[in-house]
This record gives structure tokens, C-alpha cells and sequence, in this order.
């Protein structure tokens, strides 16, 4: 089989922490992420490969069914090199539907399943994808998107593959779940009509499994582009991120000596498997190293807390946010959790407290790492062993990263702060059909092309990495990623805003919140409300873009050349935050 050699990084101060048994570097196949899933089946056809809410599914079932899907997509016209929206919560169909994609050669587009409509339009112009995949309680907003397309140029979909996420549960529930709590039966998925699609057809994904199609031959390599997904930016427009099959597998395979993943251990995804973290460290990871998945639709503590128990969870990967709901759990006991041996995420760092309990009930350390949806995930990690707290860890497997003076790109002194600097087999190829934010992303230095992260932080003298600040304007909701400029974008679109400038508040649960500054139009200004400016959001955006907070005012600051200085803003309600924190309660 040939591979991808990537040697390992010169020495550094921080390979003194570097945990016993594992490379500093590794070789990756030269092959499609598909062939994870062929090789489940072919090693372990029976064995339970993923538990969804109580049904179970062989690595055989699913690799059958995912491959008829693939053979029912090149039916449909996809080929080598076509993009396919996926849109859906976590579900089997996510799995089934992304291993589809990559088995007709494609190229797979994830995209948030709480996107609307307003969101949804770009995604499809801009990737050019004909064809989606979608649960029936969402497939809505793709046909709204799909309309408002109508009479433009570009790309519009012509085919949209549709199901219900009540297909994906288990024969006899009470069953199946016993001794689960029983509020979530209130949350268990109920059908809904197929859409239609202005100029397009829209097929029932049951129908195209029952044909029973077979794909032709697998052609993609490591080098092909495996998957698109989209991260925002200053412009305002989403970007799609070009990663191969190479760059994805290698985080994907790090876990193996890394998290120490084990064939039969057991993986609790509930973080969303369309964003970089859930596919590639937890979904992706758990196919190639044989660990069988326990997938939950959405976060709930309760149930979380059955699964991790019930099915004897061996690793969770999470955001920090989740692990604080789980062990604010009244009915909690420390032995429901005992079969964990890793725990860990990023997105935000874990309070101090909450680590503290963690360490001394569960011995376990909570694994801190960093990443971008440009790196496939982790380009730094805690070293089981030597983990330090509320810190980004030191550069992964394969990784080299430097910080440096953002303007004149020289290194900083140890304990400086500058941008963090990253070179490494999981870095992205680019963004796509977007060569000016390519080239403004990357720097060539002593001979290697370095990624420019746009984050701020430290390096120590031990190569433990800290962050500082950030560049890049932008909001760290409970681990999503909001940018500015797209909801302003958005908000231009109500009828009753003039101008608007978006800026984040500190949240003690989520970490940051979104709040809106509005200048309302003259005919809106003795009508509109926060209120009004929230639910109108509701309707036209994801929910962790909406505003939790609205301001109103007469105008916003801007320099001389009437460039709104957004800084000013943020500034002022840091000092509103901190004096609100200091104050003591009443």
C-alpha cells in the first residue's frame, strides 16, 4: 500500500512531555476514507458498529446500505468530483449518507442542520452542489433556499434525497429504551411531508435503497478532495475548506495511540458530527480503529449520563459546556461514569473547578486541545500524562507551529504573545474557488507553507501554547463559531434596521453570546424591540447566531473614512461585562 510520509518534527522542548509508545509522526495511507468502513465490514460484519437510541447496526448493515445509497447517487447523475450536500442532525443517516457520498467518488458538504433557508442559498451556489441529502424536518428550508435561487444564475439543486428521522429508530421502543429517562420520548422524531423542489425532483431515501443499485469502481485517493465544509470569516460569506481524504485521515488515526482507542472500545458521540470535531475525531475515528459508536441526536444530560452507563462508554468527546451540564446532574453518581478512560474537547477552556471534580472523582484528566475546521481538527493537545489546565496543549502528532509577530512574521520571544503558526499533514488544501483568501491564509517560512490561524497566544518555555486573543472577529458561542459580519448580513434584511453591528458578551455557561447594536430605520424607531429583532432572527438564522442581547442606538461609531469601528464597541461592553462580574450580589 503506499502512503504519505510525513517525518517527524525536529526536536523541541516539548517532546519532553510527549506521552510513552507514541510516534511523533505518522504515515498515512494513500487511500479513500471510505475503505475505514469496507474493512469494519469485511473484519467484523456483526458486530454492533453503532447504537442509535436503541437500534442497533452491524458494520455490515450499515456498509450495505450506505453502499446502495452510492449506487442510487451516480443513478442520479453524481460523479467523481460533485459535491453533495449533507444536511442533517446527528442520526445513522449522517454516517450512511456521508460513506455514500465518498463511495460514488464525491465530495461530501456538511452543513449545520440549524441553518435556514437565508443561510442554505450560499451553500448551494457556492459549492455548486445539485444534489443533497436531508431529514424531512429540516429538507424544508433547502426548497425555501432552493426558491429564493429561482432567477439567478449559478448552481441550484436538481435533485433532493429525503427521510425521516423516525425511520432510524428502533422497532419497539419501550423496549429498546428501558431504563431511560422518559422525557425523552417527548423529543423522539416525528414524520413530515416531503417538500417540493422548485425545479428539481425530491426522492424518498427508503425508495433508493430499495433499488438495490451497486456503485462501480472506488477511484478516489488520498490526494482527491473528500469534504467541503464551510467556516466564516471577516467577509461576511462562508468559505469552503478543501480537505482530501489524507488530511482528514490523519487526525482520524491519531487516536489510536493518542486517546488510546482500542478495536471494542466504545465512542458517545454527541457533539455534531457535520462540524470538524465530531467527524473526524469521533466518527471517522472510531470506524478506522474499530470502536462502536453510541449516537445521540442532541445534547441531554440525562440521557448522556444512561448512555455512558448502560452501554459502558470507553470515550467522549466533547465541548466543555456539556461536561458542566452532565455533572450538575442532581441524581449524579461517579460510578455511572466509571467506564470512561478519555475525556476531552476544545472550543472553550474547562473551568478549573470542573476539572478539579473530575480529577478527584473520576481520576480522569479532561484533554484540552485546539483546532480549526481548516486542520481537520487538533494541531495541539494536552499529552495524557502531563496535561495542564485552561491551556491549548502543545503541537500534535506530525505538527510543527511557531507564534509570531502577525506584521512582520518574525518569532516572538518565549511568554510573547503573537499569531499561532501551524504546518502540518491535517492543514487544509484551500479554500474553495477562493484563491485571494488561499494566499492571505498561508506563509511560506524556512521552506515550509505555515497556516495563519488568526489566533492569538503563547508559547512557554516547556512548548505549552496558551491563548491569548484573537485576530479574526469572531464569537465562541458553546464551541460554535459565530462571525460578525455574517449576521450583520443577515440583520440587513429586516425591514427595520438601518445599520446593525454585532459583538459578543460574556456568558457564564456558554462562554460568549451574540448581542446585535442596531440603528433602527426612522420609520422602525418607536416600533421595533428587542423582542421583535430576536424572533425575526429566529426565522432567518441558526440559533446559536441569534442575538440574546439587542441595543439601540442613534448611531454607531465610525472612523473618518466611515469604517465602523466595531473594536469600540467591544471594547466598551468588556468594561460593562467586568464591572457586572465584580459587583458583588445583593
Amino acid at each position: 500500500m503506499n502512503v504519505f510520509h510525513h517525518p517527524a518534527p525536529p526536536e523541541a522542548p516539548h517532546h519532553r512531555f510527549w506521552p510513552a509508545g507514541v510516534p511523533r509522526a505518522l504515515d498515512v495511507p494513500d487511500e479513500s476514507l471510505w475503505q475505514a468502513l469496507e474493512r469494519r465490514a469485511e473484519a467484523e460484519p456483526q458486530a454492533v458498529g453503532l447504537d442509535f437510541l436503541g437500534r442497533r447496526w452491524t458494520w455490515q448493515a450499515l456498509h450495505d446500505e450506505a453502499e446502495r445509497l452510492a449506487g442510487a447517487l451516480l443513478a442520479l447523475g453524481v460523479g467523481a468530483g460533485d459535491r453533495v450536500i449533507v444536511f442533517m442532525q446527528n442520526c445513522p443517516q449522517f454516517l450512511l449518507g456521508y460513506h455514500a457520498v465518498l463511495r460514488a467518488n464525491a465530495v461530501v458538504v456538511p452543513v449545520n442542520p440549524m441553518n435556514k433557508a437565508d443561510e442554505l442559498d450560499h451553500y448551494i451556489q457556492d459549492s455548486g452542489a445539485r444534489v443533497a441529502l436531508a431529514s424531512s424536518d429540516i429538507a424544508g428550508e433547502l426548497a425555501r433556499a432552493q426558491e429564493m435561487l429561482q432567477g439567478e444564475g449559478g448552481a441550484r439543486l436538481e435533485h433532493l434525497v429525503v427521510f425521516d428521522l423516525a425511520e432510524a429508530l428502533p422497532d419497539d421502543i419501550e423496549a429498546a429504551q428501558a431504563g431511560w429517562p422518559l422525557h425523552w420520548r417527548r423529543w423522539l422524531p416525528t414524520r413530515h411531508p416531503k417538500p417540493t423542489l422548485a425545479g428539481g425532483s425530491v426522492h424518498a431515501w427508503t425508495d433508493l435503497v430499495a433499488r438495490g443499485l451497486r456503485p462501480g469502481p472506488l477511484s478516489t485517493q488520498g490526494q482527491d478532495l473528500a469534504v467541503l465544509p464551510y467556516t466564516s470569516g471577516t467577509t461576511g460569506a462562508a468559505k469552503g475548506c478543501m480537505h482530501n481524504h489524507a488530511s482528514l485521515m490523519h487526525n482520524a488515526m491519531t487516536s489510536q495511540d493518542w486517546l488510546d482507542l482500542r478495536p471494542g472500545d466504545v465512542m458517545l458521540i454527541v457533539v455534531p458530527m457535520f462540524h470538524i470535531t465530531g467527524m473526524v475525531m469521533a466518527m471517522l475515528a472510531a470506524i478506522r480503529l474499530g470502536a462502536s459508536i453510541v449516537l445521540l441526536p442532541r445534547w441531554d444530560r440525562d440521557v448522556a449520563a444512561a448512555a455512558i452507563e448502560q452501554q459502558r462508554v470507553t470515550h467522549w468527546p466533547n465541548i466543555p459546556t456539556m461536561v458542566i451540564d452532565l455533572l450538575g446532574k442532581p441524581d449524579l453518581q461517579p460510578a455511572m461514569l466509571r467506564s470512561l478512560r478519555y475525556i476531552g474537547g476544545g472550543g472553550a477552556a474547562m473551568p478549573e473547578a470542573i476539572a478539579t471534580r473530575l480529577k478527584n472523582e473520576l481520576g480522569l484528566d479532561y484533554i484540552e486541545g485546539y483546532g480549526l475546521t481548516e486542520t481537520s481538527g487538533p494541531t495541539h493537545s494536552n499529552p495524557p500524562g502531563a496535561v495542564r489546565r485552561q491551556c491549548l496543549g502543545i503541537p500534535y502528532l506530525s505538527t510543527r507551529a511557531r507564534v509570531v509577530d502577525p506584521d512582520t512574521l518574525h518569532d516572538v520571544a518565549t511568554g510573547e504573545v503573537g499569531e499561532i503558526l501551524v504546518h502540518g499533514p491535517q492543514v487544509f488544501q484551500g479554500y474553495w474557488r477562493n484563491p485571494d483568501a488561499t494566499r492571505a491564509a498561508f506563509v511560506e517560512l524556512d521552506g515550509l507553507r505555515w497556516f495563519r490561524t488568526g489566533d492569538l497566544g503563547r508559547v512557554d518555555a516547556d512548548g505549552y501554547h496558551t491563548m491569548a486573543d484573537r485576530l479574526k472577529r469572531m464569537i465562541n458561542a458553546s464551541g460554535f463559531k459565530v462571525w460578525p459580519a455574517e449576521v450583520e448580513a443577515l440583520l440587513y434584511r429586516h425591514p427595520g434596521v438601518q445599520e446593525v453591528c454585532i459583538i459578543a458578551t460574556r456568558d457564564d455557561y456558554r462562554g460568549e453570546s451574540v448581542k446585535a447594536v442596531i440603528v433602527p430605520k426612522p420609520e422602525a424607531r418607536e416600533t421595533l424591540t428587542e423582542a421583535d429583532v430576536i424572533a425575526w432572527s429566529r426565522e432567518h438564522m441558526a440559533v446559536y447566531k441569534v442575538p440574546r442581547q439587542v441595543e439601540f442606538v442613534e448611531q454607531l461609531p465610525k472612523s473618518a473614512s466611515g469604517k465602523l469601528l466595531w473594536r469600540l464597541l467591544q471594547v466598551e461592553q468588556d468594561q460593562r461585562d467586568a464591572r457586572t462580574e465584580s459587583t458583588p450580589p445583593a
